[in-house]
């Protein structure tokens, strides 16, 4: 099959490392964009939110199509703070590569771990791209180091820097062996290429060593070229590469500047020359409707016409619009498409091709694009669009739980429905956020990932929806579990409209280890209970748990067992068994020593020398566990984890103690028995 010249490709890193600002070299270089947009400006074409220019930090994913060398490259630049971590992860499940960025400062910080797991997750080649070599402490091999240790990935260097902070000028090319230096004048549009200087030539041939031993274990012909001595042309090294970097055995590492111009074009080279094209990856494992079974569908244009919604965002004008990877086959705009998860038939008014906040009209999308549907009225992120004769579900996406949450009333009355409406169309962009209205004060609850998350949310509310709202403090979203084990009978019995609803239930309840979610299993035999009961009660009780046992949180982690019922034939009814198995559930995990469980945060502080003994102390004060201490060149690396309900103003309170010197990154670990502390 000939590959088609496309790349999807994902920037991903830890907050400040620089993707954004890279993301906007790669647009300038390949003539997308014809000013380089800064960050610290608030220019940056990749963050065209207002909040994303305001705050500088990238908030929701974008996309955009570039070129290079003969090569279409659909580009995602990701959020990196972690409240943002489901726009990562609905992006690396569309993605076929990704160019981690790492900061030559900070090196492997959290963050960066979190969406390296995530890749790992889904199987997602990386080439890394080490920036900020000009900053001051930049060191470029201690960040080669902390791959090889905290990612557990093996780093093949190709690009060694020329100096390093201030004196940090190109880069050596060890494929190549040369040196490369950007002019300044044009913005590093074009570049020099030498011989490699007498002082640096030890250390790139020891280097270049390295690189020639990696390969050689893939490939015979470059061992063999090396114990005769001969010239390992590059072309061999690029075609090795390029396979252990698809098949995830090796992460070619480079290095540049992207606010000072330097290196970005290489990158873009190794895009083209290590990131895989669609083809080149294994078939993807649908689930078929219909078969009830798995099936593998190949990457490709023979196929039947399948794609993935991975993002929906609301517009003014055209409404919602969805994002879509294509695996297989092709759309056609003005075509009509079967959404497989909704088992309904939507229609395709426009297909576009993105670019940040602006789009251009395209006819048709192929296996391996990306592209934007407009016309879609049912879809939500992850479901899968096809043809109605080949209904196969791709895997869906998971999300974390939102751990936080406020209440929100709109500041008069009327607009009440219209603050409903808004919360529906966010909630349907962003799978972390969710929305409930309490039934005993009828207040509005609105949840997230974070403090920083439902504050962008409520800002979105107020600026973009138009709709003023007061918000309430955050509060802490708890669950509740049981740590016993009890067993109940409930009897149902009510008379509606002169009919008996008669049910009797045995219900079994059990503590299951933490995060293994809620079971139901049934011990009773269709003789005893037809399969129409059963399945009431199936409902009754999972609908239950979302209802709590004594403060009205969502219960997790309960395994529950019916072990016997009673029915009769003239009075037992489906209503009946649901009421009783919901009823019945309440009661019986009350007998369970029902528990409260609070969230407990992965809390990673950073911060001078000189402050450490205070913030350890701190955080201690705040019940955290501290789980260790790394030692960085420049600053300390604390790792705890602490009660969510004790890291309320924690970023003030850690910029007062280091006079602004410290950040933190915090997520969602575990939940675990509420302490009086």
């Amino acid at each position: 099959m000939k590959q088609r010249k496309i790349r999807n490709i994902g920037i991903m890193a830890h907050i400040d490392a620089g993707k954004t600002t890279t993301s906007e070299r790669i647009l300038f270089y390949t003539g997308k964009s014809h000013r380089i947009g800064e960050v610290d400006d608030g220019e940056a074409t990749m963050d065209w939110m207002t909040q994303e220019q305001n705050r500088g930090i990238t908030i929701t994913s974008a996309a955009t199509t570039c070129f290079w060398q003969d090569h279409q490259i659909n580009l995602i630049d990701t959020p990196g703070h972690v409240d943002f971590t489901a726009e990562v992860e609905r992006s690396l499940r569309v993605l076929d590569g990704a160019v981690a960025v790492f900061c030559a400062v900070g090196g492997v910080e959290p963050q960066s771990e979190t969406v390296w797991h995530q890749a790992d997750t889904y199987q997602v080649p990386r080439i890394a791209y080490i920036n900020k070599m000009d900053r001051i402490g930049a060191d470029f091999f201690a960040v080669v180091d902390e791959m090889r240790e905290k990612l557990a990935c093996t780093p093949a260097v190709i690009y060694l820097p020329i100096g390093r902070e201030s004196d940090f000028s190109g880069v050596i090319d060890l494929i190549n062996m040369r040196e490369m230096h950007w002019d300044y004048e044009n913005y590093g549009s074009t570049f020099t290429a030498g011989e490699i200087q007498d002082q640096y030539l030890e250390m790139a041939t020891q280097w270049r060593q390295k690189l020639v031993d990696q390969l050689g274990e893939a490939s015979d012909e470059i061992t063999e070229r090396y114990l005769e001595g001969a010239e390992i042309p590059a072309e061999l090294i690029n075609l090795t590469l390029r396979k252990e970097t698809v098949e995830r055995r090796l992460v070619p590492v480079l290095c540049g500047a992207s606010l000072r111009n330097i290196g970005v074009q290489s990158l873009l080279d190794a895009v083209v020359n290590y990131l895989p094209s669609p083809e080149e990856l294994p078939p993807i494992i649908g689930h078929h409707a219909k078969k009830e079974s798995d099936v593998e569908i190949v990457r490709g244009m023979d196929g039947p016409p399948l794609a993935l919604v991975f993002k929906i965002q609301s517009e003014r004008e055209a409404g919602d619009i969805c994002f879509i990877r294509v695996y297989s086959g092709s759309f056609k705009a003005g075509s009509a498409v079967f959404n497989i998860d909704k088992h309904k038939r939507e229609r395709i008014n426009r297909l576009l091709r993105p670019h940040a906040n602006r789009t251009e009209q395209i006819d048709s999308v192929e296996a391996g694009d990306i592209a934007v549907v407009v016309g879609f009225k049912l879809a939500q992120t992850g479901d899968t669009v096809g043809s109605e004769g080949i209904p196969v579900i791709l895997e869906r996406m998971h999300f974390p739980e939102p751990v936080i949450s406020v209440a929100i009333e709109p500041q008069t009355l009327s607009q009440r429905d219209r603050l409903k409406e808004v919360l529906a169309i966010l909630t349907k962009e962003d799978p972390t956020f969710f929305t409930r209205e309490d039934p005993d004060t009828g207040e509005l609850i609105i949840s997230g990932m974070g403090e920083l998350h439902l504050e962008v949310l409520v800002t979105r509310i107020t600026d973009d929806f138009n709709v003023q709202a007061k918000v309430g403090k955050p509060q802490v979203t708890y669950r509740e579990s049981i740590a016993g084990t009890a067993t109940h009978v409930e009897k149902f019995h009510r008379v509606l409209a002169g009919k008996e609803n008669v049910a009797e239930i045995t219900l079994k309840v059990e503590s299951l280890p933490r995060g293994s979610g809620n079971r139901f299993a049934s011990e009773v035999s269709k003789a005893v209970l037809p399969q129409e009961l059963q399945e009431a009660v199936q409902r009754g009780v999972e609908g239950a748990f979302s209802s709590g046992i004594s403060y009205g949180y969502p219960t997790i982690d309960i395994g529950v067992t019916l072990i016997d019922a009673v029915h009769n034939p003239n009075t037992s009814t489906p209503f009946a068994f649901e009421a009783a198995a919901s009823l019945g559930l309440d009661n019986a995990c009350k007998l369970a020593d029902p528990v409260l469980l609070e969230p407990i945060m992965r809390v990673d502080v950073m911060c001078p020398k000189d402050y450490l003994g205070e913030v350890i102390n701190a955080l201690t004060m705040r019940s955290g566990m501290v789980q260790g201490v790394e030692s960085r060149a420049v600053r300390e690396h604390i790792r705890a984890e602490i009660p969510l309900r004790n890291m309320f103003g924690y970023s003030t309170s850690l910029r007062s103690m280091t006079q602004g010197r410290g950040t933190y990154a915090m997520e969602f670990s575990h939940f675990s028995r509420k302490s009086d502390k």
